[in-house]
């Protein structure tokens, strides 16, 4: 960890839930010394943490939460965690959008991060089944147009899906699985769960996972967007094994080992910031 009195908060607790997961339990005064800060400022990280439900506050410290595989946390909970990571994931990934292009951009706060990015990237058609998603490029063409100067030239088209709304705020389902059956991406852009080789891609629902396939067969490139922590999580249902999946794009925080393992299955392997790896396949 950094002796950096100035981290920001939200990088501080990323480092603390590293270290909570990484060892099974940390105590205060060990991550005063680490992060050279007070109790006071390392035990509100610890309420912040708790309160989204990634670790367990216990005396003197705290321990991971042991998360069932049916467990899917909202997309508020999971829009606190990771946040620098995720930007840097979506600058990078952003990067390997081509212009003109249809792309398909699955939920989850990476891809929302992502949705973002993509504003500055023209002439694009998005489907997605994410109302977070949707209301990013929504709410960029209404203040353009507040603006007074209307939708700017090659602003993406977006396409909704319908569906039953799940906790992260995506739509699933036959209504969202008949969209996406009839639709053909150049790329799609997922964010996931979990992901391991022994899972493949993984989540906690199994009508996402349903409509997920359906994403992944109807793309010609895949890419996935996840931070270093979903590396090894498994939920409770495959819908993709990593020979379906172009593209990992994640963030310095994943180990080496796992970098070797990843790259033995995938073509390509993008760590934001860092030259990409490109398996001699």
């Amino acid at each position: 960890m950094s002796d950096n009195q100035n981290l920001l908060a939200e990088q501080r607790r990323a480092l603390i839930l590293d270290e909570v997961r990484r060892r099974g339990g940390v105590r205060v005064n060990e991550l005063t010394r680490k992060l050279n800060v007070s109790d006071m400022t390392v035990r509100r990280d610890l309420d912040a943490l708790a309160r989204l439900g990634v670790v367990e506050k216990v005396h003197g410290g705290a321990v991971p939460v042991a998360e069932a595989s049916t467990y899917e946390p909202g997309f508020e909970a999971k829009s606190g965690l990771e946040l620098s990571a995720k930007e840097d994931i979506a600058k990078a990934a952003a990067a390997m959008a081509t212009p003109g292009t249809a792309i398909g951009l699955a939920g989850g706060t990476t891809a929302f991060a992502l949705a973002q990015q993509l504003l500055e990237v023209p002439d694009l058609t998005v489907v997605t089944n994410s109302v977070r998603v949707a209301d990013v490029f929504y709410n960029a063409q209404r203040s353009a147009a507040l603006g007074g100067v209307g939708p700017r030239p090659g602003a993406a088209t977006v396409v909704l899906t319908g569906g039953v709304r799940t906790p992260s705020d995506t739509l699933v389902g036959p209504v969202a699985d008949a969209a996406v059956r009839s639709l053909h991406f150049d790329v799609l852009f997922l964010g996931v769960h979990g992901i391991s080789v022994e899972a493949g891609l993984s989540t906690p629902n199994l009508a996402e996972a349903e409509t997920n396939r359906h994403f992944v067969r109807a793309a010609r490139r895949v890419v996935v967007v996840a931070d270093h922590t979903k590396w090894g999580t498994v939920g409770l249902s495959s819908f993709a094994t990593l020979d379906q999946v172009n593209a990992l794009v994640t963030d310095p925080g994943l180990p080496e080992e796992a970098r070797a393992e990843i790259s033995e299955y995938l073509p390509e392997l993008v760590v934001a910031g860092e030259p990409s790896r490109t398996a001699d396949i």
